[in-house]
């Protein structure tokens, strides 16, 4: 689930605005009757949605619900004006770099719901000074996509386990040159390998902090953030070393595309690998709507490689918000507390939308990717595991586009890891309040 938000200017708006405005939240046109409004980005996602309020309303006679869709890259911009307007929605989706801003504010109350009940990545993504923000509303985890049309072309199957190492032992580094060839045929260690005319690359590594170097960093034990709210930490040496091996699949091993091929804005990864010009690629598994259903080839889903650390994988979360200066509170905090339910996580898990943060509900997700062919058990699986949120701290938003420019420079080699890293955490934590 890629980020693009860019709030840097929120911080202080959002300040000003809780300290001088009243609520001025939704209210209802029918008198005796509250009418709530409820916020989210993803117009897929709104289908399964309207069934969920559907059912919430028929259980609150007295409550409607109207569900605002607002595309991604205007949900953050729309809501921090609305804030700082009094006019939020009474409810709203949540990620976990986006809530230290608001949390930090009093943008959002504090809710009651039973944690244990939930993923506890989800749970601790929203927890602040050891109250949670928002109802644990769903999760998508990084793992492993491939072609199997590929791999059955290249007569390579895909390892029980795929391990990396920095010094390049373990078999991804070994089962991608094998599925990597140039247009003459011959793989990369082999005498004539032209790393300019590849053909196929065996693996996608780029710059994509979510599904790519953050938990190569993980993985050989070091760190992003020295605690949550806290400083960034990805300098220290276990995870340069790990920003070195993500960098050396592209221009040492060259079993990845070039970054010039790759590095956001503009990268085209996603679209190399629908076109069978990638064999293995990471991503979350939010991404598979948008892959599957187009793709010509055999979609595999397997497990993250593990790193001399064990495997590590980004959890992503998100939260249904509710605003602290809702016209409507006790209703809000009723709606949030619904969509936490079973009753409202199951409509979501069995449409094959989201992984339910509600523990138990997995298999919804499971069996409707089943009847697509599409066996996601290892997303289930790898969440049972070692699972780490995105960096929850103060500023990441704003900082999020130098970083991107940062290491767009280390993957092209312009800059070193230890350079960019170094550089990067300078300024991420001169954005850290």
């Amino acid at each position: 689930m890629m980020q693009t938000p860019r709030i840097r200017w929120a911080g202080a708006l959002l300040g000003a605005a809780m300290l001088v405005l009243p609520g001025c939240s939704s209210t209802g046109g029918d008198p005796g009757k509250v009418t709530l409004t409820y916020r989210l980005w993803d117009e897929q996602q709104k289908a399964g949605y309207d069934q969920v309020m559907a059912a919430f309303e028929k259980a609150n006679p007295g409550i409607d619900v109207t569900v605002e869709l607002l595309p991604y890259d205007q949900y953050w911009t729309k809501l921090t004006a609305d804030v700082v307007g009094g006019s939020a929605p009474d409810v709203f989706w949540m990620t976990p770099t986006q809530f230290p801003e608001f949390v930090t504010k009093g943008v959002l109350a504090p809710v009651q719901v039973d944690t244990a009940k939930y993923h506890q990545t989800v749970v601790g993504s929203f927890t602040y000074e050891g109250k949670l923000y928002g109802v644990p509303k769903d999760w998508g985890i990084v793992g492993l996509l491939y072609n199997k049309d590929l791999f059955a072309k290249a007569g390579v199957e895909m390892p029980d386990k795929l391990t990396w190492a920095a010094d390049g032992s373990g078999t991804l580094l070994d089962t991608a040159r094998r599925l990597t060839v140039d247009e003459a045929g011959k793989h990369p260690d082999e005498p004539g390998f032209d790393p300019d005319k590849v053909r196929t690359y065996g693996f996608a590594s780029w710059n994509h902090y979510q599904t790519q170097w953050m938990n190569w960093v993980v993985s050989n034990g070091g760190k992003l953030v020295d605690k949550p709210f806290g400083k960034y930490a990805f300098n220290d040496p276990a995870a340069v070393q790990a920003l070195q091996f993500g960098v050396d699949l592209v221009n040492k091993h060259h079993v990845s595309p070039p970054a010039t091929r790759t590095n956001p804005p503009t990268g085209k990864v996603t679209d190399m690998f629908k076109a069978g010009q990638v064999a293995m690629f990471p991503a979350n598994n939010a991404l598979l709507p948008f892959v599957a259903p187009e793709a010509t080839f055999q979609v595999g889903v397997a497990l993250m490689p593990e790193g001399p650390a064990g495997r590590a994988v980004n959890l992503n979360g998100l939260a249904e918000a509710v605003y602290a200066k809702s016209d409507h509170p006790q209703e809000a905090m009723k709606l949030a507390q619904f969509l936490g339910t079973a009753e409202a996580q199951k409509i979501m898990a069995d449409g094959g939308y989201v992984f339910p943060a509600l523990n138990g509900l997995e298999q919804g997700y499971v069996d409707y990717w089943k009847a697509k062919n599409v066996d996601v058990t290892p997303f289930a699986k790898e969440a049972e595991g070692t699972t780490f949120p995105l960096p929850i701290t103060t500023g990441f938003t704003g900082f999020e586009t130098k970083l991107n420019q940062l290491f767009n420079e280390m993957y092209l080699g312009k800059l070193s890891p230890r350079q960019a890293a170094d550089q990067a955490v300078a300024e991420g934590n001169a954005t850290v309040k």
